[in-house]
């Protein structure tokens, strides 16, 4: 035989020299949650080595991920009921959990990255990301106060803003007001392809955002479809996204894919809760090798086409990289 594939797998040194794929700590955004207190460090039942932190933890937390050669952040706020309301009105609250978190993060890391979380169902009592009109989820009523909640977070020293709504046309409106008010430099991570999953479910739980009534299926995609996936990335970059997000991840390279093939931005993944929380309840029980199987996915998710991916593991994959 004059082809023999197995030549190039003959070593580690060979096998290295020539893989495809790689992953650095640059590729990793690691999603955190932040709640109202002091010195709390509250573990999030559904997602083992995940936690609920406080301010002052969260501070701790940032130093060690940052030892690491972690860059980046997502910020997520778990907010107390009493605070919630239909209008998401603690959103723009400056002295807030949430805002005053952000500002406490860039004045002690002025070098991390921060990525925020722009949608109003953290803050809704509805628990819906759009605002709530007689059980419809209106839209266009929704972009200004998510355009006003970009902008806040922007103020208090977001880098990148990342609406998660998925409702119509709320990049263009986060984009003109932010650059009408002077932050023309913050960036844009569209939430392009957000699909109405199974998989959030340990999230929900983490931030107690999930609705009090229906579901999210009227603004969130039909997991049955691709090509639309096409159109909603089209339309992001049209109104002025920097980059475009596929979430869930591992159910969804194919879409990673399309919309790699299709875009010359930036594409992110999200590998959300309930693909991380798999993986560890089978590694939990010995039926997988928990490390082998966090390293496999998050290649399979680099090679399907992401540039940046959105991980729990973020931490637990730099710790296996440096060891």
């Amino acid at each position: 035989m004059l082809q023999r594939p197995r030549r190039n797998r003959k070593s580690a040194v060979v096998r290295e020299m020539v893989a495809e794929t790689y992953l650095r700590s640059s590729d990793l955004i690691f999603p955190l949650f932040v709640q109202a207190g002091e010195n709390l460090k509250v573990p999030v039942d559904s997602m083992p080595g995940i936690f609920r932190l406080s301010a002052d933890s969260l501070l701790k937390e940032i130093e060690s991920c940052l030892s690491l050669g972690l860059q980046s952040v997502a910020l997520f706020p778990c907010i107390e009921d009493y605070l919630k309301d239909p209008q998401a009105t603690e959103a723009t609250n400056q002295q807030g959990l949430y805002l005053s978190t952000l500002r406490s993060l860039k004045k002690e890391f002025p070098e991390l990255t921060i990525m925020t979380d722009v949608a109003m169902d953290p803050y809704s009592s509805d628990g819906h990301d759009g605002l709530v009109r007689n059980g419809e989820i209106v839209n266009d009523e929704t972009l200004d106060i998510l355009a006003n909640m970009a902008l806040a977070q922007a103020q208090a020293g977001a880098d990148i803003i990342g609406p998660s709504d998925m409702m119509d046309g709320r990049v263009m409106a986060i984009r003109q007001l932010l650059d009408d008010n002077g932050h023309q430099n913050v960036s844009i991570m569209s939430y392009t392809a957000k699909y109405a999953s199974a998989f959030y479910g340990p999230f929900r739980n983490a931030l107690d955002s999930a609705p009090k009534e229906g579901d999210k299926k009227t603004y969130q995609m039909d997991p049955r479809n691709r090509r639309e996936a096409l159109r909603e990335a089209q339309l992001d970059e049209q109104e002025g996204a920097d980059f475009l997000m596929v979430k869930p991840a591992l159910a969804y390279l194919d879409v990673i894919s399309d919309i790699r093939r299709h875009s010359n931005l930036p594409v992110a993944a999200y590998n959300v809760s309930g693909e991380y929380a798999m993986i560890k309840a089978a590694a939990g029980n010995n039926w997988l090798d928990g490390e082998a199987t966090m390293v496999e996915s998050l290649t399979a998710i680099k090679r399907a086409g992401a540039d940046i991916i959105l991980t729990y593991f973020a931490k637990e994959f730099l710790q296996w990289q440096k060891s």
